[in-house]
């Protein structure tokens, strides 16, 4: 359990802000962030510079859940996302402050700060990243 955490607490960066970085070599966008460029191989090497993304994006495909995974079960049933985000890279995330039925693909969203789940074991609440409708 404590491995979980200190994982959760590291990468509060990434879950809080969208933290990606983009290769300086291709000009590709990575979320979440990459040691190296995978299409550049060895040339993008010291190149991949942190980007902050701007969290906005269009659904490309979705789903509704109808049985949750554990510590979810209180949220059923929800709309589950694969987002492109303007500069590129895809993200998975649940939709939120819309009504299932207003789900559509090539609806524009953005990110939102939400709580995603409590620890009972701990009573840590983990914070993160959903997405809602946006104009």
């Amino acid at each position: 359990m404590k491995s979980n955490v200190a994982r959760f607490w590291r990468e509060i960066p990434q879950r809080y802000n969208l933290i990606g970085n983009k290769c300086e070599n291709c000009g590709k966008v990575f979320f979440p962030p990459k040691e190296s460029c995978p299409i550049c191989r060895r040339n993008s090497i010291g190149k991949m510079k942190e980007l902050k993304l701007r969290g906005r994006g269009q659904i490309e495909s979705y789903t509704i859940i109808h049985v949750a995974p554990e510590n979810f079960e209180e949220q059923v049933p929800y709309p589950i996302a694969i987002i492109k985000l303007e500069e590129g890279p895809k993200v998975t995330a649940q939709i939120v402050d819309c009504e299932l039925d207003d789900v559509k693909i090539g609806m524009n969203v953005e990110s939102t700060f939400r709580r995603i789940q409590e620890d009972g074991y701990i009573g840590a609440i983990y914070y993160g990243y959903k997405f809602k409708k946006c104009d």
